[in-house]
């Protein structure tokens, strides 16, 4: 990975060379779209990684280095996205969360008991992170899937370093409550 400074030069010089911001899609292409596809599913990650390399082309003359780098920006831009498909990310957990209590039943036994554990586990995660509200949500993903940190999640929604940690808190407890006080985001 390039250092920051690397990467606003290149931003920089897209103005002019439009050939250079190949370089900064190649390098976050696929960490985004990993991010994007965690939060919308495969269809909607494609989307978003793409509509996020796009509107970054489109505005890279508005990015202002004293405000973050520009990994930062780009997940800012994503997450914004991220929020237009919202609907679409929101329903997905639900119907997740109403899939997961119909039963399933398989031949083994002890198989069986470890997938129904396992999902369990995994249905109790999603349909908490469903319950949510929508910005401690975008800080919880922006730091446990995209492992940005606190001044890189503030840089990306545009908000205090200190509302990052309050709502990270806050998802925290939210989420320890909703899973029997185990913490599945412990960093």
């Amino acid at each position: 990975m390039a250092v920051d400074g690397d990467d606003a030069e290149l931003l920089t010089r897209s103005r002019s060379d439009p050939e250079s911001f190949s370089t900064l899609f190649d390098r976050y292409f696929t960490a985004l779209h990993g991010y994007a596809s965690r939060r919308l599913g495969g269809a909607g990650g494609d989307d978003v990684a793409a509509e996020t390399f796009l509107v970054a082309f489109r505005q890279r003359d508005r990015f202002d280095p004293g405000r973050g780098t520009v990994r930062a920006w780009l997940y800012g831009i994503a997450t914004n996205l991220v929020r237009e498909h919202r609907r679409i990310e929101e329903r997905g957990y639900r119907a997740h969360a109403r899939v997961a209590a119909q039963p399933s039943y398989s031949g083994d036994v002890d198989r069986a008991d470890s997938r129904v554990s396992a999902a369990a586990a995994r249905d109790g995660l999603v349909a908490a992170l469903a319950d949510l509200q929508p910005g401690d949500r975008d800080v919880v993903l922006l730091t446990v899937w995209s492992e940005l940190s606190h001044e890189e999640v503030a840089s990306a929604l545009g908000i205090p370093v200190g509302t990052v940690g309050s709502r990270l808190h806050r998802a925290r407890r939210r989420l320890r409550a909703a899973l029997d006080d185990t913490n599945p985001i412990e960093r």
